[in-house]
């Protein structure tokens, strides 16, 4: 009965683990993070596989594990204060700052190809809501009944969201967009 309950659990979310790292990554921006974020989902996903409900979406129930872990992560490192001196900083800085981006990561190679920084910090300043809706509609390319399910909110807040997340991204990038040709 554990070998059929494995092969079940791989089968409705293995596919999925691609969509949940990339996810994962550009909420932390660090690899290690969300490496660790990952494997999270999933040992909570196959703790708790007895309590999904066949016949729903997966995908979903992966990504809304994933954000309460997330936000019960930051709630926690929140509340402990994590310090870092000035001097680790400047340390860690000038170790990398000569290392050369390795470009087989997912997440350097499709940002630094696709999106310009100006792009990328655009996104980075939307308020939360938008952020989400707008990376999980335009980059990850999910419906917006799928984003709906993971946020627990319904489609026509998905849908407000995402338009108001993209007249911002429009208004930030207006120059850039001149700058790159995109619009006269």
């Amino acid at each position: 009965m554990e070998k059929e309950k494995q092969k079940e659990f791989e089968r409705e979310t293995i596919p999925y683990m691609d969509l949940l790292y990339n996810y994962a990554l550009r909420m932390t921006n660090d690899e290690d993070e969300a490496k660790d974020l990952l494997q999270e989902t999933y040992l909570k996903a196959f703790r708790f596989w007895n309590q999904f409900q066949n016949g729903t979406n997966s995908k979903a129930w992966l990504f809304q594990i994933m954000k309460n872990s997330y936000i019960n992560r930051y709630r926690k490192e929140k509340k402990n204060g994590e310090k870092i001196s000035y001097d680790n900083i400047e340390e860690f800085y000038e170790t990398i700052k000569e290392k050369n981006i390795d470009e087989s990561n997912v997440f350097n190679n499709f940002f630094s190809n696709i999106l310009d920084d100006e792009v990328i910090e655009a996104i980075e300043k939307l308020p939360d809501e938008y952020k989400t809706s707008i990376i999980l509609c335009d980059i990850e390319e999910l419906s917006y009944e799928e984003i709906s399910e993971f946020l627990q909110v319904p489609v026509g807040t998905v849908r407000s969201r995402i338009h108001r997340g993209r007249k911002i991204l429009q208004n930030e990038l207006l120059n850039y967009a001149k700058k790159k040709g995109y619009f006269i």
